[in-house]
């Protein structure tokens, strides 16, 4: 009677993640803050970019609110991006504008 050899297991699948890349999830955040807090910097801030950000409020002051604007373009364009250019763009490379 021949004996059986244990057959090797293969290692479990890694944790599905739906499908996005690392760092797809701070675009629905950072677009809505962007669009919504834009003018305070707030997206800049929640994507890691502070020196960005402070620039985006002296923009603000100096221009009386209009430099808000900024930020809701920024809001816009974070959440028509497909999620990995996204994290590309922001989270790989470090783009601070636009």
């Amino acid at each position: 009677m021949e004996e059986q050899q244990p057959q090797p297991q293969s290692p479990p699948p890694p944790p599905s993640t739906g499908g996005q890349p690392a760092g797809a999830e701070k675009k629905l955040v950072a677009g809505i803050l962007g669009i919504l807090l834009g003018s305070l910097g707030i997206h800049k801030f929640y994507l890691g970019y502070s020196k960005e950000g402070i620039i985006q409020i002296v923009i603000t002051l100096v221009t009386c609110g209009a430099g808000g604007l900024i930020g809701l373009v920024e809001g816009i364009i974070y959440l028509t991006k497909t999620d990995e250019d996204f994290v590309a763009t922001y989270i790989t490379g470090k783009k601070g504008w636009f």
